[in-house]
């Protein structure tokens, strides 16, 4: 990931893409990782859960705070991951157990737009996880009213849905080219007070060329 200090920026640039208008796969590939968030936290809403969730900054292996509205009882955790083409490891569900146990808590949820492991997946059934992969997402959607399911694709699609959000400030990244390097990446629009940055695919390079 370039780190180049001072790179040029492009602080507007174009929308990569068609905005997608029917829930598909596409729609997890299109979003940044808030959108999906927000997303998983707008559904488990719908599902009759008060939800409680942390947009940036260090959150402790924790994403999303869950208590049903219907059942008292201990609250659920829950870890998104918004992925594309890495399943998730079994390191990564076994870090999540861990979290769980420090909060004393026997539930939580690990959502992610890609897939699992068959290892990851094994451990979260012995491990009171409920592993919820990008097809699993769909399937829940599903289930939900057509209003239900327009709510949430307005919720995935808000604002530059595109465009990733700093993950250490929570504003918008904006598109800088690493002098030294040449590289394209996204770079926090607060630099050089935020020096956050996220690689930017081929496939979005391309997008944002075209």
């Amino acid at each position: 990931m370039p780190t180049s200090a001072g790179p040029d920026a492009n602080p507007l640039g174009p929308s990569p893409g068609t905005k997608p208008t029917t829930w598909s796969p596409a729609v997890f590939a299109a979003i940044e990782w808030r959108r999906f968030e927000a997303l998983c936290e707008a559904l488990f809403a719908q599902a009759g859960f008060d939800t409680r969730a942390q947009s940036h900054g260090a959150d402790g292996g924790v994403d999303i705070w869950l208590q049903s509205r219907h059942a008292p009882g201990q609250p659920v955790i829950v870890q998104c991951k918004h992925w594309q083409g890495r399943q998730v490891p079994v390191s990564a569900v076994r870090e999540f157990l861990g979290v769980m146990a420090s909060h004393k808590l026997q539930r939580g949820t690990y959502a992610t737009s890609s897939t699992f492991t068959r290892e990851a997946l094994a451990f979260a059934q012995a491990n009171g996880i409920n592993a919820q992969d990008g097809a699993g997402l769909l399937r829940l959607i599903a289930q939900r009213t057509p209003q239900q399911q327009a709510a949430l694709l307005a919720v995935a699609l808000d604002g530059e849905y595109w465009r990733p959000t700093c993950a250490s400030c929570g504003v918008k990244m904006v598109e800088r080219t690493g002098k030294a390097s040449g590289e394209r990446f996204w770079g926090c629009s607060g630099y050089p007070k935020c020096r956050g940055t996220q690689s930017m695919t081929q496939a979005t390079q391309a997008r944002l060329a075209s």
